[in-house]
């Protein structure tokens, strides 16, 4: 129902602008992915929080970036950061496997260990609705606000607002990336 909601918006902001809740204040937390392993990965069980979401596959040229993602993870985890990594298969079909393969592939290659959503579609007029909405915050200017490859990073503050979008080649261990992530973990909590 939720989703359905979300979809009709969207497509109201195609029509005549931004949808409700580009503005909610709920922002990225409206928002929930199916979890790899099943059942819901709801963005509002991570209110408070610091969320990196970045749409991953596992045979990319950027895969490697895997590592530095889960370094991020492991180094501000306790600070406050979430990775999520969101499988799509959109760009190459570089992530044809099941969620179980994709699993299994981030584990055992990259010791991942942050949360994965199921794969989902995050580019288009079917993409995921937390990737249209991303999209319609132009956060990344008219190149970078939306993914254009595997990769893809949305970095989202304590309060659910959409801080910053970061292409592909913005490694995790960038520092124009570093240096948000670090000024959002100082922010104070809603």
């Amino acid at each position: 129902m939720i989703r359905a909601v979300l979809l009709v918006s969207v497509m109201f902001l195609s029509l005549f602008g931004k949808p409700a809740f580009a503005q909610s204040p709920d922002g990225a937390f409206a928002f929930f992915f199916r979890a790899i392993e099943g059942g819901e990965l709801r963005l509002s069980k991570f209110r408070g929080k610091v969320l990196l979401i970045v749409n991953t596959a596992s045979q990319c040229g950027f895969t490697n970036q895997y590592a530095g993602l889960e370094q991020l993870w492991q180094e501000y985890g306790s600070q406050g950061l979430v990775v999520i990594g969101v499988p799509a298969n959109d760009f190459g079909a570089q992530e044809p496997g099941t969620e179980g393969e994709i699993k299994k592939f981030c584990e055992t290659n990259y010791d991942v260990t942050f949360p994965l959503a199921a794969k989902e579609k995050v580019s288009g007029a079917k993409a995921h609705p937390f990737y249209l909405w991303a999209g319609a915050q132009k956060k990344g200017g008219l190149i970078f606000s939306k993914p254009r490859w595997n990769f893809h990073k949305y970095l989202v503050g304590r309060d659910g607002t959409l801080i910053g979008s970061y292409s592909s080649g913005t490694r995790p261990d960038d520092e124009s990336l570093i240096t948000a992530i670090e000024a959002a973990l100082k922010a104070e909590a809603p």
